[in-house]
């Protein structure tokens, strides 16, 4: 992709000046060298201008731009209309003595201009309704190889999605809708100092992903006035352009899958890539605090995962090293049960099977697992 966006960029450099140039060399006026370097600089501001708008617009989908085409075309017949109607209005009444020639001509221009604006306006705000207008024609994509992901606030919260970001895991797909950013303006304005703290984080979030060079992140205007609730417009989104969704909140991800539409969730995500441990490894665990059973210690992982230690309620806030058993994946995250290796209590000795008694790997209720 960057290979074929530099060639089109010099091509056309080359392109720009070589036709500049040549314009200024069949100028008779003049001498030949000062209208060749003339055309020459001409042809590198007109191809850095193009460059330039090229980088204006980077971030707008070909659909979008396919929208703003129609709307034009929209407008213009519109204007045209506007202006036929008002030679018809002149040409059935006596309007036109009473009005000079030249001010005909600015109500036409006005009319005009009028028409091919609310034209296009009209189509941009309705793009998602345009397959009910024309017959067989949706601005949808047909065929995508890997679906976009929708980002919504509470990940844009998460600073975990920058270093996901910067995998280049999710390169060309992230999909950030402008009602989100007007909905986190509003509320830097509005709302408690929480609010107001986290949608500022958010937003400084979206400005450190445009500064990714080889993420692509793109905007999406499509909008629903008549959706209130920010949920609903953004299921409504996914639907419309065959997008997942990547969140953090698990209603949303409930509603989604309600809908139909397909979540991923960044926390389930997180979870899947946390370092399996092997039966026999040994770990260096703080205990942070007492387990359900006696001699137990809880600690975590600095992923969050929670490591039952038996053995350890000896050692609360001490760090210890700890003999993994086994690995319990529940409805919530994963869980750790292990030994510890350097309790030399006779209790903690007991038992056969490398279990010592008392130590179940159910004991632990999985509401308790923070992981």
């Amino acid at each position: 992709m960057n290979i074929s966006l530099a060639f089109i960029r010099i091509f056309f450099t080359i392109i720009s000046i070589f036709f500049m140039t040549t314009y200024m060399l069949s100028r008779p006026e003049g001498l030949l060298a000062t209208n060749a370097l003339i055309g020459v600089l001409i042809g590198v501001v007109f191809s850095l201008l193009l460059i330039g708008f090229d980088s204006l617009f980077r971030k707008f989908s070909l659909r979008s731009f396919n929208i703003a085409v129609v709307g034009l075309f929209i407008g213009y017949l519109m204007g045209q209309a506007l202006v036929l109607i008002f030679d018809a209005i002149l040409d059935l009444s006596s309007i036109s003595l009473v009005l000079t020639p030249q001010t005909l001509e600015v109500i036409k221009i006005a009319l005009f201009l009028f028409g091919t604006y609310l034209g296009s306006i009209m189509t941009l705000r309705a793009s998602d309704e345009l397959y009910i207008s024309i017959p067989f024609v949706k601005f949808a994509p047909t065929a995508q190889k890997k679906r976009d992901l929708l980002i919504d606030s509470s990940i844009l919260s998460d600073s975990r999605i920058i270093d996901l970001c910067s995998t280049g895991v999710v390169d060309q797909h992230l999909v950030i809708p402008r009602f989100i950013i007007k909905e986190l303006y509003a509320q830097t304005e509005t709302g408690d100092d929480t609010t107001k703290s986290k949608a500022r984080r958010c937003l400084e979030v979206i400005k450190k992903m445009e500064q990714l060079e080889n993420l692509g992140l793109r905007f999406n205007d499509t909008d629903f006035p008549e959706v209130k609730d920010t949920t609903s417009k953004f299921i409504r989104l996914a639907r419309l352009i065959d997008a997942n969704i990547l969140t953090a909140d698990i209603n949303r991800v409930q509603m989604a899958s309600i809908e139909g539409v397909q979540i991923i969730n960044l926390h389930s995500l997180s979870n899947a890539l946390k370092p399996l441990m092997e039966t026999g490894e040994v770990i260096k665990i703080k205990v942070q605090r007492y387990g359900k059973e006696p001699r137990q210690g809880v600690g975590y992982l600095d992923d969050g995962t929670m490591v039952v230690i038996n053995g350890g309620g000896s050692f609360i806030g001490d760090v210890i090293d700890a003999q993994v058993l086994s690995v319990k994946h529940t409805s919530s995250g994963r869980m750790i049960f292990c030994n510890a290796s350097d309790a030399s209590l006779e209790e903690g000795e007991e038992g056969s099977g490398g279990k010592p008694e008392g130590f179940y790997e159910g004991n632990i209720d999985e509401d308790e697992d923070e992981g």
